[in-house]
């Protein structure tokens, strides 16, 4: 898999474009940001790092999480998710065109990654949260005749999914009423960085899960190989959208500090290095010498070894997290 797979490079520029404008737009009044304390380890202490489009990025240097502080208030930023400009073109311009190859590529790879580590669960409840297409419940489907519910606080993508027969509730998960205690399984998929306040999150998953049920997570990997060594040049690093990146070992904090056992973190990515390659050769951006000679002379044997590497030592970018309740 290449990142041109499935995000096509102009496309994306043009919504961090977007991004960018929008973060000015809708956050330009500072005076309605707040401070908070480590998203992971709810440490008090951080030291600063960078200023992107206008958010300050600190690291915790407990638990080395990377997070926006201060940040906006929760309503501004759902007001920004319901309405603006990078929101529309993300759905329409960015997502629409290469729904089906990351059909292939994503959503039908995480539903047999569940069925072969979850064979259990093969008449539950499972619920998707920030379903978007439904793509993945769509997936599940086709293997498992299980009750299949998206989540999904967008009224343009829950009627997507109820034209594909999926049940929807339309609301945000803090607001999801009556389920308690009745998931087998919860998924989000690369929603986690988004979120304003993830512990609530947390706590929220681990009510609506059965004893015994499973949370599965993808997020992005502060401490990832493309993030490490790009660090604010990095695409993935886009205020207002990604203000929470966690590392292996401080979600794995988060997600005790709420009651889940973990029973799996790992970093199956598949994209760091040619993350990486695509911005040296197409946005001629400036790195430490080897990385443009590994570039210039490495052979794809080379490349694609080297990114197994990053995968399997859990240094790439893209973390899947599996926990039980």
């Amino acid at each position: 898999m290449r990142e041109e797979d499935i995000r096509k490079r102009d496309v994306f520029n043009r919504y961090l474009d977007l991004s960018r404008k929008d973060a000015e737009n809708f956050f330009a009044n500072h005076n309605r940001f707040i401070d908070i304390q480590c998203p992971a380890c709810n440490s008090g202490n951080y030291q600063y790092e960078f200023d992107k489009y206008g958010f300050t990025y600190v690291s915790c240097p407990v638990c080395h999480t990377l997070f926006v502080n201060p940040r906006p208030a929760f309503d501004d930023l759902i007001r920004f998710y319901a309405d603006s400009p990078s929101t529309h073109y993300w759905v329409e311009e960015f997502f629409k065109p290469v729904a089906e190859v990351r059909r292939e590529k994503i959503f039908r790879p995480r539903a047999e990654y569940v069925t072969e580590v979850l064979p259990n669960l093969n008449n539950g409840v499972i619920g998707d949260i920030g379903a978007g297409f439904g793509i993945f419940l769509e997936e599940i489907r086709r293997l498992w005749p299980s009750r299949l519910i998206a989540i999904e606080p967008s009224i343009d993508q829950a009627e997507i999914c109820l034209g594909k027969g999926i049940e929807v509730q339309c609301c945000a998960l803090e607001e999801l009423q009556g389920f308690e205690n009745e998931f087998d399984l919860l998924t989000c998929f690369e929603l986690f960085e988004h979120l304003h306040t993830p512990v609530d999150f947390v706590q929220r998953v681990f009510k609506l899960l059965k004893p015994g049920g499973h949370f599965l997570m993808t997020t992005l990997n502060g401490q990832g190989f493309d993030i490490q060594l790009l660090w604010d040049k990095s695409k993935s690093i886009s205020p207002p959208q990604h203000i929470n990146f966690f590392n292996t070992t401080s979600i794995t904090l988060l997600l005790q500090r709420c009651g889940f056992q973990i029973v799996d973190v790992s970093t199956p990515g598949k994209l760091d290095w040619d993350i990486v390659e695509g911005m040296i050769k197409n946005e001629e951006t400036s790195l430490e010498r080897f990385w443009h000679l590994l570039s210039r002379q490495g052979n794809e044997l080379c490349k694609n070894e080297f990114q197994d590497w990053i995968a399997r030592n859990k240094f790439s970018s893209h973390m899947r997290v599996l926990a039980r309740k």
